[in-house]
C-alpha cells in the first residue's frame, strides 16, 4: 500500500446510508425556518436540543455503520481523538480575529487522507470539543457540528486520492478550502439570520414571507454581515493548505499506512506452523 494510496476508512453501502440520513436531517434543520409560517411559534432555540440528541445517535450510527463496513478499530479511534484534539487546540488560537480559525485546514487534510466517513465524524467531534474547550456551548453548537462535519466530509470525497501528483493536490485542496469555507459560513449565517431580530428592512428575515424574498434578503444579510470574516477564514485556510498541507499530507499518510487501519484477519487452515497450530495475520 503507497503512502499517497492509503486510507484509514473505506465508504460502505451502510455508511452511505448512514450520512445520507445525517444529511437530511441536517437540511431540514437548517432549512424548515424558510418554509415555516408566521404563526408555528417555533424557534432554533427550542430545536437546538433535540438536533444534538439526534446528532449524536447519528454520530454513533456513522461510526457503527463503518466498523460494519470496513472494519474500523482502536486505532482509528486512536487517529480520531489525536486529531481532534488538535483542531480543537487550534481554534482558539484565532477565534474571534477576522474570521482567522486555523483549524479548517487540518480538517480539510484529515478527511482528505482519512476519507469521508471518518472526515464526518472527525468535523463534529472536533467541533463539540472546541466548544467544551472555548465555553462555547450554546443552542448553535449541533449546528456548527453537522457543518464542520460537512465540510471535513466534503475534503474526502474529492477526487483523484491515488491520481494526483506534485502541487497538484495541494492546489485542488486549497481552492476546495476556499470555496468551503465560504459554504461553512453561509450555512452557519442561515441558522443565525432566522433568529435574529431588528435587522435593516432589506436583511432581516421574515417569517411566513416567500422563499425567493427570504432568499434575496439572506443573500444581502450575508454580503453585509460576514463576507469579511469569511474572506478571512478562506485566506487563511488557503495559505496553510499551500504552505504546510503537503509536509502534513505525507505524515497523516504515513500514519495511516503504519496503522493499517484497513487490514484484516486472516485464519489459515490449522497445522501450517511448526507447532501444528493454526496462524493469523493481517491483510489488507
Amino acid at each position: 500500500m503507497s503512502a499517497r494510496s492509503a486510507r484509514a476508512v473505506r465508504l460502505g453501502p451502510r455508511a452511505v446510508a448512514a450520512l445520507v440520513l445525517v444529511g437530511a436531517v441536517g437540511l431540514v434543520a437548517f432549512g424548515w425556518p424558510l418554509l415555516a409560517g408566521a404563526d408555528s411559534g417555533l424557534a432554533h432555540a427550542e430545536d437546538a436540543p433535540w438536533l444534538f440528541a439526534a446528532l449524536l445517535v447519528l454520530l454513533v450510527g456513522v461510526v457503527v455503520a463503518t466498523i460494519a463496513d470496513s472494519g474500523l478499530d482502536a486505532k482509528a479511534v486512536a487517529m480520531l481523538g489525536v486529531l481532534a484534539a488538535v483542531g480543537a487546540a487550534l481554534r482558539p488560537l484565532g477565534a474571534g480575529t477576522a474570521g482567522l480559525e486555523p483549524m479548517f485546514f487540518l480538517m480539510v487534510l484529515s478527511g482528505r487522507v482519512l476519507g469521508p466517513g471518518f472526515g464526518f465524524v472527525l468535523g463534529s467531534v472536533t467541533m463539540f470539543a472546541s466548544a467544551l474547550l472555548t465555553g462555547g456551548v450554546g443552542p448553535w453548537m449541533p449546528f456548527q457540528m453537522l457543518s464542520m462535519g460537512w465540510f471535513t466530509m466534503g475534503a474526502g470525497l474529492l477526487p483523484g486520492p491515488d491520481r494526483l501528483r506534485g502541487r497538484a493536490e495541494p492546489l485542488m485542496l486549497a481552492a476546495y478550502g476556499f470555496v468551503a469555507a465560504f459554504a461553512y459560513g453561509t450555512v452557519m449565517n442561515l441558522y443565525g439570520w432566522t433568529i435574529l431580530r431588528g435587522l435593516a428592512p432589506g436583511i432581516s428575515f421574515v417569517a411566513g414571507d416567500p422563499l425567493r424574498e427570504n432568499l434575496v434578503r439572506f443573500l444581502a444579510y450575508c454580503t453585509a454581515t460576514s463576507l469579511g470574516w469569511d474572506l478571512g477564514r478562506a485566506a487563511l485556510t488557503v495559505a496553510l493548505t499551500l504552505s504546510v498541507g503537503p509536509t502534513l499530507l505525507r505524515a497523516l499518510r504515513r500514519a495511516t499506512r503504519r496503522a493499517a487501519f484497513d487490514a484484516r484477519a486472516v485464519f489459515e487452515e490449522p497445522g501450517t506452523d511448526a507447532n501444528g497450530a493454526g496462524r493469523i495475520h493481517a491483510g489488507s
